[in-house]
């Protein structure tokens, strides 16, 4: 019996009432990125099939490269980051290769301080990229 095979994982980011940001994680590269603004509706449904996808792609043992370009984003939306990065960590700890970069707009030092905090709370390197 042959093994199931990981598909890639798109979401088009919405702007209506709420706001969801661009997904595409790539399963043959391993680089995942999350863009635009984060302020959803259901936003623990959202992380959960992100996260769900982050476990599939780990049992690969390839290299994860994630790619952070938000411009905004809610309390839950940072919670729900927060539990992507701490599956990001277990699996560092499991001796993967992840890298992590964040881009934040040059003039929002809020999202760059937000970055800092994960990086405290996680103990992970994120790269910073003002753009």
């Amino acid at each position: 019996m042959e093994a199931k095979t990981l598909k890639s994982l798109s979401i088009k980011g919405e702007k209506s009432v709420f706001y969801v940001p661009d997904v595409h994680f790539d399963a043959e590269t391993g680089i995942c990125k999350i863009e635009g603004e984060s302020y959803l509706e259901n936003t623990w449904v959202f992380f959960d099939n992100l996260l769900g996808w982050l476990k599939q792609f780990a049992e690969t043992k390839k290299p994860i490269i994630f790619e952070f370009r938000l411009s905004y984003f809610n309390t839950s939306s940072s919670k729900g980051i927060l539990q992507l990065l701490e599956f990001l960590q277990t699996y560092e700890q499991d001796g993967g290769e992840i890298s992590i970069n964040w881009y934040y707009p040059a003039h929002d030092e809020d999202l760059r301080e937000e970055a800092e905090d994960f990086m405290i709370d996680t103990n992970l390197q994120i790269n910073l990229y003002a753009i």
